[in-house]
């Protein structure tokens, strides 16, 4: 079987403002990287945005019936199918216009929304219809992108917002951390302390972590504990980071005290290749526990993090196979993140000269 076609993830426009206010609001998104607005084209000639409207002047023509979809195929642009969904049926016709060669599926299902949103994902995610529904806040976009862990091909937000118009935008940008490898210069335990296990509400993989140390930008990369034993369960949620005082990076781009992460809190899962992802945490749990503090070097950059004494502790060697804390030694080449040293004030990077030791 053939893989299904590679998506990408589209953050789409309804502006909301006054028409005296259009000008300045299109400016605005096109400096947020918006391209495509769901807008009458004629309200916005030479802007130099692409247009999705009830139109046949529109870039993307979105249409209301299969034979409207039909006819409109002869024009040579996108064209696409718009459904209010309220029960079976739609879903029904929505897979027929999906048939028909609509480029582009929008999904209006205000009443119930993520379930309808779920089967149709399901039905078309092998096919070269791109899923597209309606948001009215950031919070919203970040949901629809997330459904049926495919998530929608693309959400169109209706507001006023350049501020909530970021928001979303946030979750479609690829953050990926420049992994490098540390050498492990010091092993020392340290006796007990407060350390804090981190319980996500996403599933995590073999290679993913958390990026943990004692300095904003120097940590290395601790792994979940998705690797069982004798002794205990496999837990592919958990990451079992570190000492109270130690930071992550938080995906608003300021530094967190791994004392300060609690349920809701957002956190970066990020593999060895570098690629991060967000996740809510579920559940944080300070206990008390024997510590053992790394210090590593990476390219002339050293830094420490402290984490608890334990077997089912493990960061990832050099080679992706993962080391326990119980057996590092030094000399060992283990998975890291180092940049050059900013000052942070309340979590927050700014300019100023500071010595971490």
């Amino acid at each position: 079987m053939a893989d299904p076609p590679i998506r990408g993830k589209d953050l789409i426009v309804r502006p909301t403002v006054a028409k005296s206010a259009l000008a300045g609001f299109v400016s605005k998104l096109k400096a947020q990287g918006i391209s495509t607005l769901n807008v009458d084209p004629k309200s916005v000639e030479g802007k130099g945005v692409r247009t999705l409207y009830e139109s046949p002047d529109a870039d993307m023509i979105i249409c209301k019936s299969l034979d409207q979809l039909r006819s409109s195929r002869s024009s040579g642009k996108s064209v696409g199918f718009f459904k209010k969904v309220l029960g079976n049926a739609d879903v029904s016709e929505i897979e027929r216009a999906s048939q028909a060669g609509a480029e582009f599926i929008i999904v209006d299902a205000s009443d119930w929304k993520i379930i309808p949103l779920e089967n149709i994902i399901a039905k078309l995610h092998k096919s070269k219809t791109k899923v597209f529904t309606t948001a009215k806040s950031a919070r919203e976009v970040t949901t629809m992108f997330s459904v049926l862990e495919l998530g929608v091909d693309g959400v169109i937000l209706a507001t006023d917002s350049v501020d909530e118009v970021e928001k979303a935008g946030q979750h479609l940008s690829t953050i990926k951390f420049p992994i490098q490898v540390a050498k492990i210069i010091e092993v020392k335990d340290v006796g007990a302390g407060e350390r804090v296990c981190v319980d996500t509400s996403s599933m995590m993989s073999m290679g993913e972590g958390m990026l943990v140390g004692s300095r904003s930008n120097f940590m290395l990369l601790v792994h979940n504990e998705s690797v069982g034993s004798s002794f205990t369960s496999p837990r592919p949620f958990r990451v079992n980071a570190g000492a109270v005082y130690c930071y992550t990076i938080a995906p608003d781009g300021n530094t967190r005290y791994l004392s300060e992460i609690e349920s809701g809190s957002e956190v970066w899962i990020v593999n060895k290749e570098g690629l991060a992802r967000r996740a809510v945490v579920g559940r944080s749990k300070i206990e008390t526990r024997p510590l053992r503090l790394l210090r590593a070097e990476i390219e002339g950059h050293t830094g420490t993090v402290i984490l608890q004494n334990a077997e089912t502790i493990r960061l990832i060697d050099r080679s992706g196979k993962l080391v326990s804390v119980t057996d590092i030694k030094v000399g060992d080449q283990v998975l890291g993140y180092a940049k050059p040293a900013t000052g942070r004030h309340f979590g927050m990077e700014v300019d100023e000269y500071i010595v971490e030791k």
